[in-house]
């Protein structure tokens, strides 16, 4: 295993320069050395939506035992615990946590009111989303997303390799030069499990009560946190 760059000895991304023409764009190449340079100690933090499907696959053709870690808020859509537990019977290497909030729901209604989420969406993602993955990457020098530069204006200067404040860590997108058709087509050729939820208009998918259908599987974030000028749950730089 070697380790050339850190959080604290970050002098930028070493594939700034890449430019991809393998069918993975990049993500082949970038995760074998992601894995090569902190072996167990890299995280997936997953959310098992069409990225997260794909590299899953991608991670298990590296590392077929790799640490993956979902962040179990309790309020996801029971077709989210079923695809978790398709992904579980075809990766049975894969180490798959169910990382929980300190809070249960009703703990949380106790404490702050029931149904956070319609009143200040930012400090329930915070409680059961952004607080559970700081545990999860303390001491943990990189971790892995699946964004895309073409998801969001915020998420469209996301390099390869990224130097993340958030969590004080490194934050590893090998899916950066991907587009919505280039996931779709990876998972239908390769046969994948995905979310059913998909194919009822729902494009991204989080919790159930922020997220909606918005009609069509186009590439969007519109059916997150409705009402509302939110488009991230803060694990993704500062709102």
């Amino acid at each position: 295993m070697t380790n050339s760059i850190s959080y604290d000895h970050f002098p930028g991304d070493p594939f700034k320069q890449l430019q991809p023409v393998d069918e993975t764009k990049g993500a082949a190449e970038v995760l074998k050395w992601a894995y090569d340079s902190f072996g167990d100690s890299i995280v997936y933090a997953c959310s098992f939506g069409a990225e997260g499907i794909v590299l899953v696959d991608l991670i298990s053709k590296v590392k077929e035992n790799a640490r993956v870690v979902f962040l179990d808020t309790g309020v996801h859509f029971k077709e989210t615990y079923e695809l978790i537990d398709k992904v579980k019977e075809k990766y049975p290497k894969l180490q798959i946590e169910m990382k929980k909030p300190s809070l249960t729901i009703d703990e949380q209604s106790e404490k702050y009111g029931p149904a956070l989420w319609e009143r200040n969406p930012n400090q329930c993602c915070y409680l059961r989303k952004v607080k559970p993955l700081e545990e999860v990457l303390t001491g943990v020098p990189a971790w892995i997303s699946g964004l895309r530069r073409e998801q969001s204006p915020i998420r469209s200067k996301t390099d390869f390799i990224n130097k993340d404040d958030r969590f004080k860590s490194l934050k590893v997108c090998p899916l950066i030069h991907w587009t919505w058709d280039d996931v779709w087509s990876y998972i239908r050729l390769n046969g994948l499990p995905y979310n059913e939820l998909h194919d009822q208009g729902y494009p991204s998918i989080g919790c159930q009560p922020c997220t909606f259908p918005t009609g069509s599987l186009e590439d969007s974030r519109e059916g997150r946190w409705s009402g509302f000028d939110k488009t991230e749950c803060g694990l993704h730089g500062r709102e």
